[in-house]
Protein backbone atom coordinates (compact mmCIF):
# COMPACT_ATOMS: atom_id res chain seq x y z
CA UNK A 1 0.00 0.00 0.00
CA UNK A 2 1.30 3.38 -0.94
CA UNK A 3 2.16 5.77 1.98
CA UNK A 4 -0.02 8.71 3.08
CA UNK A 5 1.60 12.08 1.64
CA UNK A 6 0.80 15.47 3.20
CA UNK A 7 1.10 19.00 2.07
CA UNK A 8 1.81 21.82 4.01
CA UNK A 9 -0.83 24.59 4.83
CA UNK A 10 -0.10 27.87 6.25
CA UNK A 11 -3.17 29.80 7.96
CA UNK A 12 -2.54 33.41 7.76
CA UNK A 13 -3.02 36.22 10.07
CA UNK A 14 -5.69 37.87 8.27
CA UNK A 15 -7.84 34.49 9.33
CA UNK A 16 -8.37 36.68 13.01
CA UNK A 17 -5.26 34.98 14.51
CA UNK A 18 -2.70 36.64 16.15
CA UNK A 19 0.20 34.90 14.12
CA UNK A 20 0.20 32.10 11.36
CA UNK A 21 1.01 28.80 11.65
CA UNK A 22 1.18 25.56 9.37
CA UNK A 23 -1.19 22.57 9.80
CA UNK A 24 0.13 18.91 7.64
CA UNK A 25 -2.72 18.43 5.49
CA UNK A 26 -3.51 14.98 3.58
CA UNK A 27 -2.89 15.47 -0.08
CA UNK A 28 -5.27 13.21 -2.42
CA UNK A 29 -2.27 13.50 -5.04
CA UNK A 30 -0.64 9.88 -5.19
CA UNK A 31 2.05 10.91 -8.00
CA UNK A 32 5.14 11.66 -4.71
CA UNK A 33 4.02 8.16 -3.59
CA UNK A 34 4.57 6.29 -6.93
CA UNK A 35 7.76 8.28 -7.31
CA UNK A 36 9.24 6.87 -4.37
CA UNK A 37 7.88 3.28 -5.29
CA UNK A 38 10.05 3.65 -8.22
CA UNK A 39 13.11 5.07 -6.53
CA UNK A 40 12.90 2.09 -4.08
CA UNK A 41 12.60 -0.37 -7.18
CA UNK A 42 15.46 1.01 -9.11
CA UNK A 43 17.29 0.97 -5.91
CA UNK A 44 16.15 -2.63 -5.11
CA UNK A 45 17.50 -4.21 -8.59
CA UNK A 46 20.81 -1.85 -8.44
CA UNK A 47 21.64 -3.46 -5.21
CA UNK A 48 21.18 -6.95 -6.36
CA UNK A 49 23.29 -6.04 -9.42
CA UNK A 50 26.23 -4.79 -7.41
CA UNK A 51 26.46 -7.56 -5.43
CA UNK A 52 26.03 -9.91 -7.76
CA UNK A 53 28.76 -8.10 -9.53
CA UNK A 54 30.73 -8.20 -6.80
CA UNK A 55 30.49 -12.24 -6.77
CA UNK A 56 31.39 -12.31 -10.29
CA UNK A 57 34.32 -10.66 -10.17
CA UNK A 58 35.85 -12.08 -7.25
CA UNK A 59 35.63 -14.97 -8.83
CA UNK A 60 39.29 -14.45 -9.34
CA UNK A 61 39.79 -15.62 -5.64
CA UNK A 62 39.21 -19.28 -7.07
CA UNK A 63 41.97 -18.69 -9.79
CA UNK A 64 42.26 -17.10 -13.32
CA UNK A 65 39.80 -20.17 -14.71
CA UNK A 66 37.44 -19.44 -12.69
CA UNK A 67 37.06 -15.95 -13.50
CA UNK A 68 37.83 -16.26 -17.55
CA UNK A 69 34.92 -18.29 -17.75
CA UNK A 70 32.73 -15.72 -15.70
CA UNK A 71 34.30 -13.80 -18.33
CA UNK A 72 33.26 -15.61 -21.46
CA UNK A 73 29.43 -16.06 -19.47
CA UNK A 74 29.06 -12.51 -19.71
CA UNK A 75 30.36 -11.94 -23.24
CA UNK A 76 27.72 -14.86 -24.21
CA UNK A 77 29.50 -18.48 -24.34
CA UNK A 78 26.12 -19.75 -23.86
CA UNK A 79 24.88 -18.75 -27.22
CA UNK A 80 27.89 -17.80 -29.19
CA UNK A 81 30.42 -19.56 -30.85
CA UNK A 82 32.93 -16.62 -30.39
CA UNK A 83 33.03 -14.14 -27.49
CA UNK A 84 30.56 -10.94 -27.90
CA UNK A 85 31.92 -7.86 -26.21
CA UNK A 86 29.04 -5.89 -27.10
CA UNK A 87 27.01 -7.83 -24.42
CA UNK A 88 28.76 -5.85 -22.17
CA UNK A 89 28.56 -2.59 -23.56
CA UNK A 90 24.68 -3.43 -23.47
CA UNK A 91 24.90 -4.95 -19.77
CA UNK A 92 26.61 -1.37 -19.06
CA UNK A 93 24.23 0.92 -20.90
CA UNK A 94 21.08 -0.82 -19.08
CA UNK A 95 22.43 -0.52 -15.56
CA UNK A 96 23.58 3.38 -16.42
CA UNK A 97 19.85 3.84 -17.56
CA UNK A 98 18.55 2.33 -14.43
CA UNK A 99 21.03 4.11 -12.38
CA UNK A 100 20.36 7.82 -13.79
CA UNK A 101 16.48 7.06 -13.64
CA UNK A 102 17.54 6.22 -9.49
CA UNK A 103 19.90 9.14 -9.18
CA UNK A 104 17.42 11.72 -10.78
CA UNK A 105 14.53 10.07 -8.01
CA UNK A 106 16.45 10.43 -5.53
CA UNK A 107 17.97 14.02 -5.95
CA UNK A 108 14.44 15.41 -5.38
CA UNK A 109 14.82 14.44 -1.92
CA UNK A 110 17.95 15.94 -1.07
CA UNK A 111 17.83 19.97 0.65
CA UNK A 112 18.67 22.42 -2.31
CA UNK A 113 20.08 25.55 -1.20
CA UNK A 114 21.71 26.65 1.94
CA UNK A 115 18.68 27.31 3.72
CA UNK A 116 17.07 23.81 3.83
CA UNK A 117 20.64 22.39 4.26
CA UNK A 118 21.10 24.57 7.30
CA UNK A 119 17.48 23.39 9.14
CA UNK A 120 18.30 19.75 8.14
CA UNK A 121 21.40 20.23 9.95
CA UNK A 122 19.81 21.46 13.29
CA UNK A 123 17.28 19.09 12.90
CA UNK A 124 20.18 16.16 12.84
CA UNK A 125 21.50 17.84 15.60
CA UNK A 126 18.57 18.46 17.69
CA UNK A 127 17.42 15.05 17.43
CA UNK A 128 20.51 12.78 17.39
CA UNK A 129 19.33 10.15 16.08
CA UNK A 130 21.08 7.19 14.18
CA UNK A 131 18.38 6.93 11.37
CA UNK A 132 18.95 10.28 10.80
CA UNK A 133 22.23 10.47 10.25
CA UNK A 134 22.52 7.06 8.07
CA UNK A 135 20.22 9.46 5.49
CA UNK A 136 23.14 11.80 5.59
CA UNK A 137 25.60 8.99 4.88
CA UNK A 138 23.41 7.76 1.70
CA UNK A 139 23.37 10.97 0.30
CA UNK A 140 27.43 11.96 0.47
CA UNK A 141 27.98 8.40 -0.78
CA UNK A 142 25.06 8.54 -2.99
CA UNK A 143 27.15 12.24 -4.39
CA UNK A 144 30.40 10.31 -5.01
CA UNK A 145 28.63 7.73 -6.78
CA UNK A 146 27.10 9.91 -9.25
CA UNK A 147 30.74 10.67 -10.74
CA UNK A 148 33.08 7.71 -10.18
CA UNK A 149 29.98 5.11 -11.02
CA UNK A 150 29.23 7.07 -14.06
CA UNK A 151 32.81 6.84 -15.16
CA UNK A 152 33.24 3.20 -13.90
CA UNK A 153 30.17 2.41 -16.63
CA UNK A 154 31.52 4.71 -19.11
CA UNK A 155 34.71 2.57 -19.38
CA UNK A 156 32.87 -0.45 -19.52
CA UNK A 157 30.41 0.61 -22.18
CA UNK A 158 33.73 2.24 -24.67
CA UNK A 159 36.13 -0.68 -24.03
CA UNK A 160 33.94 -4.40 -23.49
CA UNK A 161 36.61 -6.40 -24.03
CA UNK A 162 39.18 -5.21 -21.83
CA UNK A 163 37.51 -7.70 -18.66
CA UNK A 164 39.37 -11.20 -17.83
CA UNK A 165 41.97 -12.26 -15.58
CA UNK A 166 45.19 -10.73 -17.06
CA UNK A 167 42.79 -6.99 -18.61
CA UNK A 168 40.99 -6.81 -15.29
CA UNK A 169 44.46 -6.86 -13.09
CA UNK A 170 46.59 -5.12 -15.42
CA UNK A 171 44.15 -1.94 -15.71
CA UNK A 172 44.08 -2.60 -11.23
CA UNK A 173 47.61 -2.30 -11.51
CA UNK A 174 48.09 0.87 -13.52
CA UNK A 175 46.03 2.74 -10.92
CA UNK A 176 42.73 1.39 -10.83
CA UNK A 177 42.43 0.00 -7.54
CA UNK A 178 41.94 3.94 -6.40
CA UNK A 179 38.54 4.39 -8.71
CA UNK A 180 38.04 0.83 -7.72
CA UNK A 181 38.46 1.63 -3.67
CA UNK A 182 36.22 4.70 -3.67
CA UNK A 183 33.60 2.52 -5.89
CA UNK A 184 33.98 -0.30 -3.32
CA UNK A 185 33.42 1.84 0.11
CA UNK A 186 30.97 4.03 -1.60
CA UNK A 187 28.34 1.39 -2.99
CA UNK A 188 28.63 -1.26 -0.71
CA UNK A 189 28.05 1.35 2.17
CA UNK A 190 25.14 3.14 0.04
CA UNK A 191 23.40 0.04 -1.20
CA UNK A 192 23.44 -1.63 2.67
CA UNK A 193 22.32 1.92 4.27
CA UNK A 194 19.61 1.59 1.03
CA UNK A 195 18.34 -1.54 1.51
CA UNK A 196 17.91 -0.76 5.25
CA UNK A 197 15.48 2.61 4.78
CA UNK A 198 13.69 0.89 2.35
CA UNK A 199 12.92 -2.65 4.24
CA UNK A 200 12.17 0.00 7.25
CA UNK A 201 10.34 2.51 4.85
CA UNK A 202 8.06 0.09 3.16
CA UNK A 203 7.19 -1.95 6.33
CA UNK A 204 8.38 -5.26 4.95
CA UNK A 205 8.65 -8.51 6.94
CA UNK A 206 7.39 -6.52 10.43
CA UNK A 207 11.47 -5.98 10.67
CA UNK A 208 10.73 -2.38 11.23
CA UNK A 209 7.59 -2.71 14.29
CA UNK A 210 9.86 -2.48 17.10
CA UNK A 211 13.40 -0.78 18.20
CA UNK A 212 14.28 -4.33 19.15
CA UNK A 213 13.86 -5.41 15.06
CA UNK A 214 14.85 -1.99 14.34
CA UNK A 215 18.50 -2.73 16.21
CA UNK A 216 18.40 -6.52 14.90
CA UNK A 217 17.98 -5.42 11.47
CA UNK A 218 20.87 -2.81 11.33
CA UNK A 219 23.42 -5.24 13.34
CA UNK A 220 22.52 -7.22 9.94
CA UNK A 221 23.15 -4.80 7.46
CA UNK A 222 26.42 -3.43 9.11
CA UNK A 223 27.33 -7.70 9.11
CA UNK A 224 26.37 -7.12 5.46
CA UNK A 225 28.28 -4.02 4.25
CA UNK A 226 30.83 -5.40 6.51
CA UNK A 227 31.41 -8.83 4.33
CA UNK A 228 30.99 -7.09 1.15
CA UNK A 229 33.81 -5.04 1.84
CA UNK A 230 36.21 -7.76 2.92
CA UNK A 231 35.10 -9.59 0.16
CA UNK A 232 35.79 -6.35 -2.17
CA UNK A 233 39.21 -5.98 -0.28
CA UNK A 234 40.63 -9.45 -1.28
CA UNK A 235 39.01 -9.13 -4.57
CA UNK A 236 41.49 -5.82 -5.01
CA UNK A 237 44.51 -7.93 -3.23
CA UNK A 238 44.02 -10.49 -5.59
CA UNK A 239 44.40 -8.28 -8.90
CA UNK A 240 47.17 -6.27 -7.59
CA UNK A 241 48.70 -9.43 -7.25
CA UNK A 242 48.12 -10.53 -10.48
CA UNK A 243 48.57 -7.58 -12.22
CA UNK A 244 52.82 -7.40 -11.24
CA UNK A 245 52.99 -11.24 -12.97
CA UNK A 246 55.42 -10.37 -16.05
CA UNK A 247 52.80 -11.84 -18.70
CA UNK A 248 50.31 -9.41 -17.41
CA UNK A 249 53.07 -6.63 -17.48
CA UNK A 250 53.98 -7.69 -20.91
CA UNK A 251 50.67 -7.08 -22.38
CA UNK A 252 50.08 -11.15 -22.84
CA UNK A 253 46.40 -12.44 -23.17
CA UNK A 254 45.20 -15.34 -20.58
CA UNK A 255 44.73 -18.90 -22.18
CA UNK A 256 43.36 -21.36 -20.32
CA UNK A 257 44.70 -24.76 -21.26
CA UNK A 258 42.76 -25.78 -24.20
CA UNK A 259 40.98 -23.23 -24.69
CA UNK A 260 40.86 -20.20 -27.40
CA UNK A 261 43.37 -16.95 -26.55
CA UNK A 262 41.32 -14.30 -24.74
CA UNK A 263 42.34 -11.72 -21.86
Amino acid sequence: MLPAYFVIHKVQKSQGLRRGFYLLVPSDKRWPAWLDLLQGLTGLLLVIFMWAHLFAVSSILLGKPAMYAVTRFFEGALFFATPQPWLVSLVALAIFTLFVTHTLLALRKIPAGYRQWRAWIIHMRGMRHEETSLWLLQVVTGLVLMFFATAHLLELFIHPADIGPHASAARIADGGWVLGLVLLLSVEVHAGVGLYRLIIKWGWFGWGDTVHKRRRLRRAVYALIAFFLLLGLATQQAYLRIGQEESVRAGLRYSPPGMEVRH
